[in-house]
């Protein structure tokens, strides 16, 4: 095996040669661990250029916790393995367990222990049986971990292994350059055996920052990384990653050396597991977020469209697509490797900083205030001048939809989700989304968590009875989710690196083209017919829109209409006249068509 690139890297990051200790104990660690992987039978049976990035158009993800669901007679975990088998099938194809390890606090992300599963929740025996019908996507926690774990109560005892993992600093330290995600202290006082000592703590006293300048904590991740991936792991987000390098008078937001640690993460996938992706979680503005593709070659393969969010929502409240379409606009493939992690809701709540830059001051400011009316909470973190909102925390649907009801809401809500769906890249579907969930207010007042709104929890029964009912809300919005999912699956054009055109049109209109891998867009009609091109087309407004399309990519001389994709009925949208098209969209109404 060619171990150039990771020898070279290492040096890079701790300022050694090659023959030293520390680049012989990493590769010595990675060769043991790395033997007890086994390839994947779905990758050993893709071809050579779709090993290249092993994702396709019938890949999606749900995005859940270990315990959504839980009954009184089992374990949480085989409550999920329920509940994706009876309600989701085949039109999902991979699981995002969010952390399911032992932790003491934030749902998840402050690990105690990274080579558990959470008793609570089950064993790995679950969460392999989960692996048995879908692939799964795990995190790696590896900025910070939790005050509560071994590895600190051994730094708090001065353990000689230990008192370096964690990074400390004088509190009269000036460290007004460093970014701050949250409004809360960057430094945490500590009672050790050496006395008190101060460590960063980028998030909150409960979790507690890594020391990364320390070789060993790098061997240690790279160690959970592998035993992840043995364990039927084959999508890792890197939770956090932007912060992960700190140094005195640096802002400590994507460090040089930061991203030389995910280029080394993706050489050890390239060498010992190429069937795995790695995706970067970084809540930045859109072209910081983007950095993390490094040459396109070389760090993730996947990057979380962070702007997504908040664009779409920003149209849907203004029924103005602008910002949308001129953000999408600039979007591109990156290299054969690479493509874009779509979502719209997760766990966290939605980004503000990734569309500083895109939208105005002031429909930032505007959005915001839709966002508190419609029962959102608002977070902030600090900067010099006091604090600025971070992020918004609101359930999807509830952010969409505001107050509308019955059919009218679940069709715009529905209509939001299948932008994300049908843009390219790998599609992501919070597990609140897919059950057509609303703010869940009542777990903020207990919690005093503005995540929380989000987060909420069910008695696996209950839902099994709510989704029973097939009018109700629900079921209705599970229903339309499968239909959307399962008509991408079989369509070329929704392949993540198929090309995408966004077209022109009113504001209220968003609409763009998915063009097969392989297959040249023409401007003569006739020339694109047969060809798997799919139009995508959305009334993002309220009220009725014709629209008569600029670019006459598709013939319509000799047709009668054409089939919706999602329904599989002939489109009642689109009218035909004289050669010519123009479609007619109702409220909220969008189509998938097949030119």
């Amino acid at each position: 095996m060619n171990y150039t690139n990771i020898k070279k890297l290492i040096c890079f990051i701790y300022d050694v040669k090659e023959n030293s200790k520390v680049v012989s104990s990493i590769l010595t660690m990675l060769e043991k661990k790395a033997a007890k992987l086994k390839m994947p039978d779905w990758f050993s049976a893709l071809s050579p250029s779709e090993k290249e990035l092993p994702v396709n158009e019938k890949d999606s993800v749900l995005i859940t916790y270990g315990d959504q669901f839980s009954s009184k007679d089992k374990m949480p975990l085989k409550d999920l393995k329920k509940f994706i088998k009876r309600y989701l099938g085949e039109s999902i194809s991979t699981i995002h367990i969010l952390p399911f390890y032992p932790y003491s606090s934030d749902d998840g992300f402050s690990v105690i222990d990274y080579e558990a599963v959470d008793p609570k929740l089950g064993t790995w025996k679950d969460v392999a049986d989960i692996g048995k019908s879908h692939k799964l996507m795990a995190d790696l926690v590896l900025n910070h971990c939790s005050a509560k774990s071994l590895w600190f109560k051994k730094f708090l005892e001065w353990d000689k292994k230990f008192k370096d993992f964690f990074i400390t600093a004088d509190p009269n330290t000036d460290l007004s350059m460093v970014f701050r995600p949250r409004a809360l202290p960057l430094l945490t006082p500590y009672d050790t055996a050496d006395g008190k000592k101060y460590v960063w703590t980028t998030f909150s006293a409960d979790q507690v920052d890594l020391n990364f300048s320390n070789p060993k904590v790098l061997k240690e991740m790279l160690s959970i990384f592998l035993f992840y991936i043995k364990h039927g792991v084959s999508i890792v987000r890197l939770d956090a990653i932007a912060y992960l390098w700190k140094e005195m008078g640096h802002s400590c937001l994507h460090h040089e050396k930061t991203h030389a640690v995910v280029k080394l993460f993706r050489e050890v996938v390239k060498v010992f597991a190429p069937w795995v992706i790695i995706i970067t979680e970084t809540n930045v503005p859109h072209k910081e977020n983007l950095s993390y593709f490094g040459n396109g070659n070389d760090e993730a393969q996947m990057v979380y469209q962070f702007a997504l969010p908040p664009l779409v929502l920003d149209a849907y409240i203004r029924d103005h697509a602008g910002y949308l379409g001129s953000w999408a606009s600039g979007l591109k493939n990156f290299s054969d490797t690479t493509t874009f992690f779509n979502f719209l809701s997760s766990h966290d709540g939605i980004g503000v900083l990734p569309s500083r830059g895109i939208l105005s001051s002031e429909e930032i400011e505007n959005m915001i205030s839709a966002v508190k009316e419609r029962g959102g909470r608002i977070s902030y973190k600090a900067v010099k001048d006091g604090q600025v909102p971070y992020e918004m925390n609101i359930n999807y649907r509830s952010a969409i939809t505001g107050n509308l009801e019955g059919k009218e809401a679940i069709n715009k809500f529905i209509a939001s989700q299948s932008i994300m769906i049908a843009m390219q890249g790998v599609p992501g579907i919070y597990v609140h989304s897919i059950i057509g969930s609303l703010n869940y207010s009542k777990g903020v007042e207990i919690t005093k968590a503005n995540r929380t709104i989000n987060r909420e929890k069910f008695d696996y029964d209950t839902i099994k009875d709510e989704l029973k009912y097939k009018k109700s809300d629900r079921a209705v919005i599970l229903s339309r989710f499968k239909k959307l999912l399962d008509a991408r699956k079989k369509e070329k054009a929704f392949h993540p690196q198929s090309s995408q055109v966004i077209l022109s049109g009113p504001n209220t209109l968003f609409a763009f083209l998915r063009i097969p891998k392989g297959v040249t867009l023409k401007e003569e009609a006739a020339g694109n017919a047969g060809s798997g091109i799919v139009l995508c087309v959305y009334n993002i407004s309220g009220k009725v829109l014709k629209y008569f399309p600029d670019w006459k990519y598709f013939d319509v001389s000799s047709s009668t209409g054409f089939v919706d994709l999602v329904t599989g009925k002939k489109s009642s949208a689109l009218i035909l006249s004289k050669g010519s098209a123009m479609i007619t969209l109702g409220p909220w109404e969008f189509a998938w068509i097949r030119i």
